[in-house]
């Protein structure tokens, strides 16, 4: 399962229905495809009562759907699924669902690559996880035991019994007791727990990396090394549906998720045909906005003159190819992955950014020091059309 998993080139969400029949699976027995099947039905009644408990109480003893092996009903459950999860955010949905959001980080970490994948602290205190059991009625000198406390032998002999239990439990939902399992299965079983284990220290990794950028950035001053600019090509744009003075523009930047939805206040300033097909220049890294109902992922940077009202793209090095990164000479950094609004630093920084005698785009940082010019990796320059002195944002 291990050679699958790290063979495996993980789908994107939108391409989960046409490619999940296409991919060939590790070979299913009969009771896991009988599993599978049930699976695939329950992703389609999300909605009903008690579905969701069902499918959280059913992984408990599984790492995927079907047992210890990924299979097709992982796909089509986590693209249904991964809506949701997403806002379980608090302790009561989190114990409520522990189960279903463990397979979920599994999944995202090794078929499904989403934009923004769930974020699950694995180190929140939640209530310790009852399962009821059923009980004879105990006999009034029982009950009163068992009020003071059971003593070490009741102990032992529940933890015996709840073990049974527990294999009985796994026997019905799709996996054996391990006693009962083939050579190849318990590798199986093993593969797929050094699996979790690693897709858990990649997690805990990049939720520490993610702490120490944090960190870095809070002691470093706004730079704009921290901007992501990249070259974007427009492939098609559209006025807004609720909302007279927007573009709505289809842009590809390079990402592997492939384009994004950028929403730009253009419409009384650029024809809408000169916005068909072309390339610009992009902030990629600021924090989406939704923008009369539709998400913006991104902005379009443009240079003005407020005194007559002109606006002109800013324009990449002729060559440019979707994904090229754009910096200002001497701030050749790694960005932010997404600008911290409360920072300000896109606010900080952009009032210094500006066009030369000759259309050329610059960043100055202090006055009377040599401005930085806005270059691509061979240190071709950016320039607008016809504004010199522009506000460029």
């Amino acid at each position: 399962m291990s050679d699958f998993i790290t063979k495996f080139n993980k789908l994107s969400l939108d391409q989960i229905p046409s490619k999940a029949n296409t991919i060939e699976f590790p070979k299913l027995n009969d009771e896991q495809l009988a599993l599978s099947s049930q699976f695939e039905t329950l992703s389609k009644r999300l909605n009903e009562n008690d579905t969701l408990t069902q499918i959280n109480d059913s992984l408990r003893n599984k790492t995927f759907v079907v047992g210890s092996v990924p299979s097709r009903s992982d796909l089509i459950l986590f693209e249904q699924v991964f809506p949701l999860a997403s806002k379980w955010t608090s302790k009561e949905d989190i114990a409520k669902h522990r189960h279903l959001l463990r397979w979920a980080d599994l999944v995202q970490n090794t078929l499904v690559s989403v934009p923004e994948p769930i974020k699950i602290d694995y180190d929140i205190e939640i209530p310790r996880e009852i399962k009821e059991k059923k009980k004879p009625a105990a006999a009034p000198a029982a009950a009163a035991a068992n009020a003071q406390g059971k003593d070490a032998s009741s102990v032992k002999g529940d933890a015996k019994s709840d073990k049974k239990k527990q294999k009985g439990e796994a026997s019905q939902s799709g996996q054996k007791p391990y006693e009962e399992l083939t050579e190849e299965e318990k590798k199986a079983r093993a593969e797929a727990k050094e699996a979790k284990k690693a897709a858990k220290a990649k997690a805990n990794a990049e939720k520490e990396k993610q702490k120490q950028n944090e960190k870095a950035a809070s002691a470093t001053p706004p730079s704009p090394a921290m901007i992501d600019l990249r070259v974007g090509f427009i492939q098609k744009a559209e006025r807004h549906p609720n909302a007279d003075s927007l573009y709505m523009s289809t842009i590809d930047m390079g990402d592997e998720e492939g384009p994004r939805i950028v929403c730009s206040g253009l419409v009384n300033y650029i024809p809408i045909e000169e916005m068909q097909k072309r390339y610009v220049i992009v902030v990629a890294n600021l924090k989406p906005v939704t923008m009369r109902g539709v998400k913006s992922c991104a902005m379009v940077l443009c240079a003005s003159n407020k005194d007559d009202g002109v606006v002109e793209f800013v324009n990449p090095p002729q060559g440019s190819k979707p994904g090229d990164k754009i910096f200002f000479e001497g701030y050749n950094g790694v960005p932010e992955k997404q600008l911290n609004p409360k920072k300000k630093i896109w606010e900080a920084v952009q009032p210094k950014f500006s066009t030369t005698e000759n259309f050329e785009v610059i960043y100055t940082e202090e006055e009377g020091k040599p401005p930085a010019y806005l270059v691509n990796e061979k240190g071709e320059k950016c320039k607008n059309s016809t504004v010199v002195g522009a506000n460029v944002s």
